[in-house]
C-alpha cells in the first residue's frame, strides 16, 4: 500500500529522512561559511527556500511592531517605553550553558555588549548562538534551560547599562 505522501510524489519515511538529514548538513556548512553574527537562518524543504538575516552591524534596536524612526541616529539608542529585549529568532529548544550543568552564558545583573552570545537555540540538530544586539544589564532571563521557544520570544529583558 502506498501511502499519501509517496502518492503525490512527496518523499516519505527513509527517503524523507535521507533528505531532511543531507538539508541539516548543508545547512550546518553554509552557516560555517557564514560571516558575522546571524540573527536567523529559515530552512524550509518544500519549494526550496533559504532567508538568512545578520544582526545590525550598528548595533539598532528593533522594536516589534514599530517601524524605524525616521532620521534617527543609527549609531545611537531609539527611545522607547517598551521594554529592551532580545528575542529568539527561531524556533527551537533554548540552553543557558554550552553544556548541561556549565555556567549559563548570561544571569541577571551582568552587563552585556552588542555581540554577545547569550545562549543557544538548538533547531534541526543545529546550535545557533543567540547573540545581544544591544548593549545592557540583564534585567531577567525569561526562559529557563532546555525549554521550548518560539521565533520572536523574548529571551531576556535588558535595562540600561
Amino acid at each position: 500500500m502506498m501511502s499519501a505522501a509517496a502518492a503525490n510524489g512527496t518523499p516519505a519515511g527513509p527517503e524523507l529522512a535521507s533528505q531532511l538529514r543531507r538539508l541539516a548538513e548543508q545547512t550546518r556548512a553554509l552557516v560555517g561559511e557564514l560571516a558575522g553574527p546571524l540573527r536567523r537562518v529559515q530552512v524550509r524543504h518544500g519549494e526550496t527556500v533559504i532567508e538568512i538575516e545578520w544582526h545590525d552591524p550598528a548595533g539598532r534596536v528593533a522594536v516589534p511592531g514599530q517601524p524605524p524612526t525616521p532620521g534617527a541616529d543609527p549609531g545611537g539608542e531609539i527611545p522607547t517605553a517598551q521594554p529592551r529585549r532580545v528575542v529568539s529568532p527561531m524556533v527551537g529548544t533554548f540552553y543557558r550553558a554550552a553544556e548541561p550543568g556549565g555556567k549559563p552564558f548570561v544571569t541577571a545583573g551582568d552587563v552585556i555588549e552588542p555581540g554577545q552570545v547569550i545562549g543557544i537555540v538548538e533547531a534541526m540538530k543545529l546550535m545557533n548562538e543567540i547573540t545581544a544586539d544591544q548593549r545592557g544589564v540583564v534585567e531577567a532571563v525569561l526562559v529557563g534551560d532546555g525549554e521550548p521557544v518560539e521565533f520572536d520570544q523574548p529571551l531576556i529583558t535588558l535595562g540600561p547599562g
